[in-house]
């Protein structure tokens, strides 16, 4: 069923595209329920954003600070999802040791826990039998309706999605990445253990 996914037809959106269709998707009535977002690549590149740049830029505290002013604008997304039916859970795949991009996540990862969202955390060993092929791909779905497939270019920079439209998909994908969560362990947990009393990751470059 991942390869299904990997070759479903869909509508394929620039980053714009997709955050604009994401929010209007959000905002449908007839969309209510578990909103799953499966993250499996251990390097993003967060090209434009305010703490990604900080912490290029070797300002660690900076990044931090940058987190730590977001909460306000977090608790007010969880409220816009209850009030919309729908519940988001993120579950995160790590591999050891930590890349530096993981842990400059984990401190905002952290931040996003501690305004209310649900964050699981699963070791990449409990996922190597779905990948005797290919990675997991990167997932959104909503509702057991639709799935969005986020794409990346060549620096795992953001790049859109492709949207599928197919409830079959949809169901097993949220049943899937359901199951996964249930072997997690609670991000608050991984983050004490492994990241909150590390030494601040050396920077990443371009």
């Amino acid at each position: 069923m991942l390869d299904a996914i990997r070759g479903a037809e869909g509508r394929t959106m620039d980053r714009p595209a997709y955050h604009a269709d994401a929010a209007a998707l959000r905002a449908n009535p007839d969309i209510t329920g578990d909103v799953w977002k499966l993250e499996r690549s251990q390097v993003f590149y967060e090209a434009g954003d305010p703490a990604w740049e900080a912490f290029l830029a070797g300002d660690w505290h900076r990044a931090l600070e940058i987190f730590e002013s977001e909460r306000p604008a977090l608790h007010t997304r969880i409220e816009t999802y209850t009030r919309q039916g729908l519940r988001l859970r993120r579950l995160r795949i790590v591999e050891h040791p930590l890349t530096p991009y993981l842990r400059w996540e984990m401190q905002s990862h952290r931040i996003f826990v501690e305004c209310g969202y649900e964050i699981g955390v699963l070791e990449a060993e409990a996922v190597r039998d779905h990948e005797r092929r290919s990675p997991l791909p990167e997932l959104m779905v909503y509702g057991r309706q639709v799935i969005y497939q986020v794409r990346y270019d060549d620096r795992w920079a953001p790049a859109g999605a492709k949207r599928i439209d197919d409830p079959v998909l949809a169901n097993w994908a949220a049943d899937f990445i359901s199951g996964l969560y249930a072997r997690s362990q609670p991000f608050s947990e991984f983050f004490h253990r492994e990241v909150g009393t590390a030494a601040p990751p050396s920077p990443v470059g371009d």
